[in-house]
């Protein structure tokens, strides 16, 4: 069981792995151990998410998933199997941790009479510095 937060719990069972040989040092060993993990989970029909995480996770990591609505990762950090799987879990709760909350939707405010006075004052200030730097004569 994968825990992210109170509310989102996903089984390792919705997660499937396939291995494939990854690249980088190792000597002989990289050329014969299937080391790389990938993962891919199927995130438009998971029934482990609520609603409102599925579509924010969505919306974020459009980019991440396949046309089928389906999120692939892969590890290739380490020189083991079990190691590179939970770096992919890892990669996934930190994803579902960015979008589990709900964003703080601002609220629209005035600004202040101070704040409208500065900036006015300052407008002016930079057009009074501009005007300064212009040609004599050119006021017609």
């Amino acid at each position: 069981m994968l825990y992210i937060a109170d509310h989102i719990q996903i089984p390792l069972s919705e997660f499937s792995f396939t291995f494939a040989r990854s690249g980088g040092p190792g000597g002989q060993n990289v050329n014969k151990v299937n080391s790389k993990a990938i993962m891919r989970w199927p995130v438009n029909v998971s029934p482990s998410l609520p609603d409102a995480v599925k579509t924010r996770f969505m919306t974020k990591f459009a980019g991440r998933l396949t046309v089928d609505g389906e999120l692939v990762l892969s590890s290739q950090r380490y020189r083991d199997q079990p190691s590179n799987i939970n770096d992919c879990l890892a990669k996934v709760t930190e994803m579902l941790r960015s979008v589990a909350t709900r964003p703080v939707l601002r609220k629209a405010t005035r600004p202040t009479v101070s704040s409208t006075i500065k900036r006015v004052d300052t407008k002016v200030q930079n057009s009074k510095k501009k005007q300064q730097r212009r040609r004599p004569g050119m006021e017609d």
